[in-house]
């Protein structure tokens, strides 16, 4: 049942308030709000991708309104990490006040600035890493190592007046990480002896029992599958998953292949990430995709985008014949990625259509081709016990991920009552070690629709469904204005209606009848003509073909 929405009382001095602005209830849109003595800390910023359910939506950011109108009381956003949920509404932030600076290890900074110079923005930044502490206003922040599936991830301590959080960002715990930067335990353990008030933790894999596997365990694997694929190898995955593509660049030159990166995205990413060091990349096995053609298919791997199964994304083009690639009998498809909640419809789509194809399509179902970025039930447990906090607030993760994350720690020791399941928009006042659920916002998506920001409703989306499922009909007709007559129409026209259009002489008598009542009565005005078209048609088309289009009247007075 969702929550009642109600107003939480004015912020006392010395009080912090978080509010969790998205992340909770869904896989994506990762921001919070932290607030004491009137000075607003942010951590992440990011969007959530659409589902089939929300068409012709390009990005879903979080709702800004609880921060909007205090826009100046910001003092910084700290970005766990550069992945498109905890960094991509960054630009629709800075658009509503430029200079609010972005705190950031040197990869995640890379990343948001190039996203930032598309859309001409010159951001304020801070670069930080593993151990080193800053004072922001109230807040004193130390930034802590952990692993995920992108190099350079940080964990952050707040500690405030009113006590230590700890917010974990995505995280792992991979023991032997390709780039040999594990989660700092050490750290979490001297917090968890000083004493931590509040513990935001990862809750994606909260659900997973034991322990997520290691990354080295996906090399060998690439490498076997590319050595028996008898032409070219077509790998996808997220455009900023550098382990991943490192890994496929090895297991090329193993296989005396070249790689193609193919999608923008992928290719402004690797090229920062190999620029700063974070991708090896041996000499010449990076190519163009001109001198691709020149190659033999065995020869040959492409590194894409879309293992979501995005429309636009590289696969999807290509399971859909719309790509310079044309995909065929003896191509190897790796699906090197997790299916996100949501979008298993849509990669199975792309699977079959590549499969139709003739290609031999790998993903996880069917061989050990990714390994999740994000800590199961065991290594949770162990921050538990580490840590020993005193209150819990769940985050990233829909809602039984966030629920099963709560039993993790109740099962550790800590008090249920201090354990909150909350959703996007739940404050939470903290002090003195006590946390408390002091109010409910009513926080909703805000849709990116081509260059409309919020301008798209969930109504606007609900009438696109019905035109997409249902089709519409038009009625045209024109009146008399001072007798209210039918003089022209009423003409009918439909789309997507699967009927021919002869049925509709069926409803016209019916029509021309209830126009003419309408007139007798003294109706004038067009739009309760247009009411009357309205009601008779739907009544018809919902009685007789059980459909209900979107029925557009238009009525002129003449």
């Amino acid at each position: 049942m969702p929550s009642t929405i109600y107003q939480p009382a004015a912020l006392t001095p010395g009080t912090l308030r978080v509010i969790p602005i998205g992340g909770l209830g869904e896989i994506g849109r990762n921001m919070t709000s932290y607030e004491i003595n009137g000075k607003i800390l942010i951590v992440d910023c990011g969007v959530l991708f659409p589902e089939e359910t929300q068409p012709g939506v390009d990005l879903i950011l979080p709702d800004f309104s609880p921060i909007r109108d205090r826009l100046d009381d910001v003092l910084g956003v700290v970005l766990t990490h550069g992945h498109e949920d905890h960094i991509g509404a960054v630009p629709y932030l800075l658009k509503l006040r430029a200079d609010i600076p972005l705190l950031g290890s040197v990869l995640t900074l890379a990343l948001i600035e190039a996203k930032l110079k598309e859309h001409r923005i010159t951001p304020y930044t801070l670069t930080v890493r593993e151990g080193q502490h800053e004072t922001i206003g109230p807040f004193e922040l130390e930034f802590i190592a952990v692993n995920h599936s992108i190099p350079d991830a940080l964990a952050v301590a707040i500690k405030t007046t009113a006590g230590v959080v700890l917010h974990t960002g995505d995280f792992k715990m991979d023991q032997l990480p390709l780039d040999d930067r594990i989660t700092d335990l050490r750290a979490f353990a001297r917090l968890g002896e000083a004493g931590v008030d509040l513990f935001l933790p990862d809750s994606t894999n909260a659900d997973v029992p034991g322990f997520t596997p290691n990354e080295r365990d996906i090399g060998p694997v690439l490498e076997a599958v590319i050595a028996k694929a008898p032409r070219r190898v077509i790998v996808a995955s997220f455009s900023s998953h550098v382990h991943r593509v490192q890994q496929v660049l090895d297991a090329a030159v193993a296989n005396n292949r070249k790689v193609v990166l193919m999608g923008r995205s992928m290719v402004r990413n690797m090229g920062i990430a190999a620029e700063l060091g974070y991708l090896k990349v041996p000499d010449g096995v990076i190519i163009d995709a001109k001198k691709a053609v020149d190659l033999p298919d065995k020869q040959l791997v492409y590194m894409s985008t879309g293992s979501q199964g995005e429309p636009m994304a590289v696969l999807a083009r290509m399971a859909n014949m719309e790509h310079q690639i044309e995909v065929g009998k003896g191509d190897t498809v790796i699906l090197a990625s997790s299916l996100i909640p949501g979008n298993e419809n849509a990669v199975y789509r792309v699977i079959n259509g590549l499969t139709k194809l003739g290609a031999n399509v790998v993903h996880k179902g069917n061989a050990k081709v990714h390994v999740s970025g994000h800590a199961a039930a065991g290594e949770l447990l162990y921050c538990y016990n580490i840590l020993k906090p005193k209150n819990v607030l769940p985050v990233h993760g829909e809602y039984r991920h966030l629920v099963a994350n709560a039993r993790l720690a109740i099962d550790t020791g800590i008090p249920e009552e201090n354990t909150i399941i909350g959703e996007d928009g739940t404050v939470i006042d903290l002090k003195d070690g006590v946390a408390t659920v002091v109010g409910q916002l009513d926080l909703g998506f805000v849709y990116v629709d081509g260059s409309s920001v919020g301008e798209i409703t969930d109504a606007d989306l609900k009438d696109r469904r019905i035109l997409a499922e249902e089709g519409f009909i038009s009625i045209f007709i024109a009146i008399d204005a001072q007798t209210g007559t039918v003089i022209v129409g009423p003409e009918i026209q439909a789309r997507g209606f699967a009927e021919d259009e002869a049925v509709f002489n069926d409803v016209l008598p019916q029509l021309l009848k209830a126009l003419e009542d309408a007139a007798a009565n003294g109706t004038r005005d067009t739009h309760a003509f247009a009411q009357v078209i309205r009601r008779t048609v739907g009544r018809w088309v919902n009685t007789q073909h059980r459909r209900r289009p979107m029925i557009i009247p238009v009525v002129i007075e003449a």
